[in-house]
């Protein structure tokens, strides 16, 4: 059991989730799942664009408009053959009719062909093991969804749920 250095307890991971695309998507979840499977007590507070990663309909999308670092020549293609390069500024793609659609499955097929974890997998492991998944009662407010929207696990809280848990945490990450 990985334990803080100075007593018995379990080490503490406090996550903040902001954002709901499917690249942001992961970080969270394998952060948590992984901590988790080390013994360490986990909560992730899901607020604003990060909140819908809770919802029943899991369905989150790439947006190259909202992460101006997507690099230009992503490894899509069969495994020893050229690969796809697309060599136009991300304004350009994100503006591309079908361009969301097109990037969300061929990363979903590039994740999957290296074995990654789906999101609802990963979702559902971190579940599994106990890992809090607060849902931001103030984003749900200002958004307009209800608790019937996220699945039974979620549980809602406001700042003040969540950091009195942070309070305790040895590692803080906001993402």
């Amino acid at each position: 059991m990985a334990s803080a250095p100075d007593n018995d307890k379990p080490r503490r991971l406090a996550l903040i989730s902001s954002k709901g695309t499917l690249d942001w998507a992961y970080p969270p979840f394998i952060l948590a799942s992984a901590a988790a499977a080390m013994d360490w007590e986990v909560a992730i507070f899901f607020t604003f664009f990060g909140l819908p990663l809770l919802k029943k309909d899991l369905d989150p999308k790439v947006s190259p408009l909202g992460n101006p670092a997507m690099p230009m020549k992503m490894p899509f293609g069969p495994e020893g053959f050229q690969q796809i390069n697309w060599p136009m500024p991300n304004i350009l793609m994100a503006n591309m009719p079908g361009f969301e659609s097109v990037a969300t499955g061929l990363m979903k097929k590039m994740f999957k062909n290296k074995g990654v974890a789906t999101i609802d997998e990963l979702r559902e492991a971190c579940v599994d093991m106990d890992v809090r998944l607060i849902g931001c009662q103030m984003t749900m407010d200002v958004f307009g969804f209800s608790r019937e929207d996220f699945i039974d696990a979620a549980e809602i809280g406001g700042a003040a749920t969540f950091l009195a848990y942070a309070a305790d945490a040895d590692v803080s990450l906001f993402i």
